[in-house]
């Protein structure tokens, strides 16, 4: 026979599986059917639009839809309104560049290690609060002579504006009463936003007002639990107002011709700047009350390099002398803090300033334990050890600039001057919070002699042990002396009876327990833990110390099987029960463990513990957590899983495989980690079994697996292997103990393989079918028996899976794998390819046929030939001259030799008959007439 081409038809498969179906017939359910959608009429309603719009409504027919942002602005953009807002005399760029360096140089006159206030306010306000009912006495004063109003004689000017002052200080008085804290608050900061106001609208006099009523406030301490957090918005208003002032100054020694320098001198600036800025001061010097005075001139301090190379230095220690006379101690040292502030931002080389003001604090000290306080605290029911942290903040302040690159020489001054004062205990502790850890950690063991005579009524001295332990956590103390230390601060930090006192300094002292010493020391620290916060569950107003502990720990321990040893370290965890803090927990192991574990791990220890960790991160996922968090779950389980090997121990790392199958299954990333390990596993223990088809299945099987899941080159690797192990397929295999061809079952195995074939993306580096062409390879090189035709049954299935991936669009897929129908989009180049293969088995299946002309197996080729024909027929294009003519033969060579069944024969010719009636199949008719039926006789 001749070698004929091969043109597969096109199959429309869903047109044909229409076909196949039952013919639907509808029922009717009347008006309601549980299934029928609702359907919603909106009604007409008034229709929001921007200005200018003319529309008033609109019908539930419209597809409008109104912008949220644009009802909101009004049609307005945002920064359109600022711009037509802006002054119109604003600095021009030259201006604006001059200011921006300058700031940049303010910035820097301390380094980057010294921490600015703006990172204390938070934790203030945050510390100091009170439930007590506040007050705020404003001075409205007259409103006369409002600035605006004109004179023509400097002297005037400067006369109505002391009028105006005085007017303010003798003027009505305003008591707002029964203020919560956030009305407080509130309230400073609408005075804090009518400074702003003012200044913008040119009322100086006015600004100047509001900042001397808010400074009046800091002599209230009416309730004194909030005058820290007091301190803090009041001064937050004097920056905003020494801010303004200087910028106002500064705007006036700039014109267009010249631009100060970053580093300007009195010199540069001209008359008209330095007038306006004596005029500031003078206005502030007639000021009547102390406070106020002295704050609202400490807030333009920085002021005073316009008119003088000395001007700050000789107002520092003046400004020092004034608080002299601010007879309350609490007030008193909240004004030397914010002296030293604005000190350290303006001239931080001046530390002589900052010294005295220390050491008049020190002078002054014995107010606090004097009559005047102690009355004061007894009327608001204040007690010592609630009055004394008061000063904590100032102090704190107050020491951080004083020991600021200071010299170690300075600590050791301190340390005396505190033992002078009876080692006081708020002194002591603002030492320790101030000075350089090096310095603290060396001196370690006198700072625990120092606390241990210090007075307990008034300080409590877990707090010096906690601060103790911040310093010792940042630096080591003398190695000889660290057990010593440890023993020392833990004999307090054991007997606190309250959990809050005890969790807060055991979570410092945790650090320095994991940074020098074993885990059986870190064992007895984490059951003292368990013992105090257990009772009456005080572990649950504590969580945020514990998750600092266990961060500290892990921080520390990278060696998890040492870790997990830690015989208290689980019984810690069950501390947190709280769903959301314990699995941020679990998530902060875990990420420890992905960073350090650097080798494969299968110990019991590390893998019970994890195993209970990660379920706790898989069981906390439900119908509200967000994708991000389940990514982030699952990228933690998978790093773990990742981790385990049990080596050559296949059947302990299928185990371990399958129980976290079973218990991280809500995860669906961590369901294809699992996959792609049991991928792995598989890939590792086929070649192992003894039965060669139940190898040859099981790489089929799970290169199918690996499909489904994505994993595109270990399902080729499987079925590689699976190609590969063909030839080993015996002649007979064993079964049941009886001894049978194994032909059948390599035909059967074969068949469901070519099913798989159709959609196996092409591998980019291996060519056109590479699969399906080493598979024919392996099939044409089988030695099959000569008395069997499964070979070319099988080369009958390898010619309708090539029709089927000549489609456009494949009949089946696999739901995120593109297959060769996307891949190729059919292309030409592929289709030809495909062509090409299908002749070459058409070839092999037309030279077995020659082989049958023999007597003895004309039956078989009869068979064989009609199966031919019918494959054709399913996925030939027959409108192909040469490939309808072939079907032709097979027809006649199935009836030869009177070999063919003739029902079966009457049925495949009525089967065509019916076919040509349907649409692009009329060609059918002309075939059907050219395929006689034979009749024996």
């Amino acid at each position: 026979m001749a070698v004929f081409p091969w043109h597969s038809r096109n199959r429309n498969y869903r047109a044909e599986l229409a076909a196949c179906r039952l013919e639907a017939v509808p029922l009717d359910y009347g008006e309601y059917h549980p299934l029928k959608p609702i359907t919603v009429t909106e009604s007409k309603t008034k229709k929001v639009s921007r200005k200018g719009s003319t529309s008033s409504s609109s019908s539930s027919s419209s597809s409008s839809v109104v912008d949220p942002l644009s009802s909101v602005l009004d049609g307005t953009d945002p920064l359109s309104m600022f711009a037509a807002n802006a002054d119109p005399t604003a600095m021009a760029a030259a201006t604006d560049g001059a200011r921006k360096r300058r700031d940049r140089d303010d910035s820097a006159v301390v380094g980057a290690d010294f921490e600015p206030w703006a990172s204390k306010r938070g934790e203030i306000l945050a510390r100091y609060t009170t439930t007590e009912k506040l007050s705020i006495n404003l001075f409205m004063g007259s409103e006369k002579g409002k600035a605006g109003t004109t004179s023509s004689a400097m002297s005037e000017k400067v006369r109505t504006r002391l009028e105006e002052l005085d007017d303010f200080e003798e003027g009505s008085q305003k008591e707002l009463l029964n203020l919560t804290q956030q009305d407080y608050v509130n309230r400073i900061e609408e005075l804090n936003q009518s400074l702003k106001d003012a200044w913008a609208s040119d009322q100086k006099v006015k600004a100047l007002k509001i900042v001397i009523q808010c400074s009046k406030l800091l002599s209230d301490t009416s309730v004194i639990q909030f005058y820290p957090s007091k301190f803090v918005l009041i001064t937050d208003i004097l920056d905003t107002f020494g801010k303004l002032v200087y910028e106002r100054i500064f705007s006036m020694c700039v014109d267009n011709r010249s631009v100060l320098p970053d580093h300007f001198s009195p010199e540069n600036v001209n008359d008209t700047a330095k007038e306006t800025c004596l005029n500031w001061f003078f206005k502030i010097a007639s000021i009547r009350e102390l406070i106020p005075r002295f704050y609202v001139e400490a807030s333009i301090l920085k002021c005073n390099k316009f008119l003088s190379k000395t001007g700050i230095s000789e107002c520092l220690p003046r400004l020092t002398f004034m608080i002299r006379g601010i007879g309350d101690p609490l007030v008193s040292v909240y004004a030397r803090a914010y002296l030293c502030r604005v000190g350290m931002e303006v001239a931080p080389q001046l530390k002589e300033s900052l010294n005295k003001n220390f050491f008049d604090f020190l002078l002054t000290f014995k107010q606090i334990h004097g009559d005047t306080v102690q009355n004061q605290l007894v009327l608001q029911g204040v007690e010592l050890p609630c009055y004394l942290p008061l000063y904590s903040p100032a102090m704190d302040w107050i020491f951080q600039c004083i020991s600021y690159h200071a010299p170690e020489a300075l600590l050791t001054e301190m340390m005396e001057r505190c033992k002078k004062l009876g080692n006081n205990a708020l002194l002591l502790n603002s030492v320790m919070s101030a000075f350089r850890a090096e310095f603290i950690a060396t001196r370690a063991m006198d700072f625990i002699g120092m606390i241990k005579e210090c007075d307990e009524s008034g300080f409590p001295k877990h707090l010096l042990f906690r601060s103790l332990g911040l310093n010792l956590a940042l630096a080591d103390p003398p190695e000889n002396d660290r057990l010593q230390i440890l023993n020392e601060a833990w004999k307090v930090i054991t007997k606190l009876r309250n959990p809050q006192d005890y969790i807060n300094c055991a979570e410092v002292w945790v650090e320095y327990t994991c940074k020098h010493f074993t885990k059986r020391e870190v064992n007895t620290v984490l059951a003292d833990a368990i013992k105090h916060m257990t009772p009456d569950r005080a572990f649950e107003d504590s969580y945020p110390q514990l998750q600092s502990i266990i961060k500290k720990v892990i921080a520390h321990f990278h060696d998890f099987s040492v870790l997990f040893s830690v015989e208290k370290f689980l019984p810690f965890l069950d501390m947190f029960q709280k769903e959301s803090v314990r699995v941020d927990v679990c998530k902060r192991i875990m990420e420890a463990f992905i960073k350090h574990q650097q080798e494969p791990t299968k110990d019991p220890v590390i893998l019970n513990a994890l195993l209970h960790i990660c379920k706790t991160m898989h069981d906390s996922v439900n119908a509200l957590t967000l994708e991000d968090e389940k990514r982030t779950l699952a990228y933690l389980i998978n790093g773990f899983i990742k981790m385990v090997s049990f080596g050559r121990d296949f059947e302990q790392q299928l185990s371990f495989y399958v129980e976290s199958r079973s218990m991280f299954c809500n995860l669906e990333p961590v369901l294809v980690q699992l996959i792609h390990a049991c991928v792995a596993y598989c890939f590792i223990t086929i070649p192992s079994l003894a039965g060669i088809f139940t190898r040859l299945n099981l790489y089929l099987h799970s290169g199918q697996v690996a499909l489904a899941n994505q994993c595109l080159s270990q399902a080729d690797a499987f079925f590689k292997a699976a190609i590969s192990l063909v030839p080993e397929v015996p002649k007979m295999i064993n079964i049941d103990g009886k001894m049978r061809p194994a032909e059948s079952f390599l035909l059967e195995f074969l068949c469901n393989f070519f099913s798989t074939l159709l959609i196996v993306p092409d591998h980019p580096e291996h060519g056109v079918l590479f699969l399906v062409r080493e598979l024919l390879n392996v099939i044409q090189d089988y030695t099959w028996d000569d008395n069997s035709d499964d070979k070319v049954r099988i080369y009958t299935c390898v010619l309708h899976l090539l029709s089927a991936m000549s489609q456009e669009t494949y009949l089946y897929h696999i739901d995120k794998v593109d297959s060769n129908d996307s891949l190729y989009g059919g292309d030409s180049k592929f289709l030809a390819e495909n062509n090409k293969l299908c002749e070459t088995v058409m070839a092999q299946i037309l030279e077995h046929l020659k082989t049958l002309a023999k007597e003895e197996a004309l039956k078989r080729q009869s068979l064989l030939g009609l199966s031919f024909f019918n494959s054709i027929l399913a996925h030939g294009d027959l409108r192909n001259n040469k490939l309808n003519q072939l079907s032709v033969n097979l027809w006649h060579l199935a009836q030869r030799h009177g070999c063919a069944d003739t029902r079966t024969m009457v049925k495949t010719l009525d089967y065509i008959k019916r076919r040509s009636k349907q649409p692009d199949m009329s060609h059918l008719t002309e075939l059907a007439l050219r395929l006689p039926l034979q009749t024996r006789t």
